[in-house]
């Protein structure tokens, strides 16, 4: 397989045709080599147009949804991010490129490893992984300027919307299958909210998220 036609491909068909048009995202993807965090069993995969399973019953999200998600973050050069669910670094790595510093949560102390072996060989080091449940968040490190659910939630909680900081930005994917939209919420000041529906799609749950939460719109 000719890695860097695939690559280009990938840009071209999957991440491009998906409203992914920030020129920063599209260059990003293209030096971060996305197969080198994908599991050796699946790396055939890596451009594929698909999720690829990781063990745990967890999944490394197709490639288009990978490079929505951080475009819809805006993210700037002075922030800090917390990512929930770390899975393999590949998104960790992206949001690392465009951001002061990430801080990225991990339920499943295998993937944490992995991403860690992962992110060192791409020579990513504005990255602190944390081991933990983070459906509700991760306090230690607050506010944040952007915060990334790489699970979907049924719902959004006030513990997460609460760690936000003046102008933050908060994306997940909101709902219960078949239908999840993918919602951005601003924090425009302390305790003051803005919710955009962006896209409708569909992606495995968060460990733990709490089912009880009210909504946020």
């Amino acid at each position: 397989m000719d890695i860097e036609l695939a690559r280009a491909n990938m840009i071209e068909s999957q991440i491009r045709t998906w409203d992914v048009l920030d020129q920063r995202i599209l260059d990003l993807v293209s030096v971060v080599k996305r197969e080198q965090f994908v599991p050796v069993a699946h790396r055939g995969l890596a451009f594929a147009d698909m999720e690829i399973p990781i063990g745990h019953g967890a999944c490394m999200l197709a490639p288009k949804l990978q490079a929505r998600m951080v475009q819809e973050l805006g993210l700037k050069p002075t922030d800090r991010v917390l990512e929930i669910g770390t899975g393999t670094g590949y998104v960790t790595a992206l949001m690392a490129r465009l951001s002061a510093h990430v801080y990225s949560v991990e339920i499943v102390p295998e993937f944490s490893e992995t991403a860690a072996r992962n992110l060192a060989a791409a020579r990513i080091s504005n990255v602190t992984l944390e081991r933990g449940d983070g459906s509700a968040g991760w306090t230690r490190h607050a506010p944040y300027d952007a915060i990334l659910l790489t699970g979907s939630v049924p719902e959004l909680s006030d513990a997460l919307l609460k760690q936000l900081a003046p102008g933050g930005r908060l994306l997940a994917v909101v709902g219960k299958p078949p239908i999840m939209t993918a919602r951005l919420v601003t924090c425009s000041s302390a305790g003051v909210f803005s919710t955009e529906g962006l896209f409708e799609t569909s992606i495995p749950p968060l460990k733990n998220a709490p089912d009880s939460a009210r909504f946020v719109f």
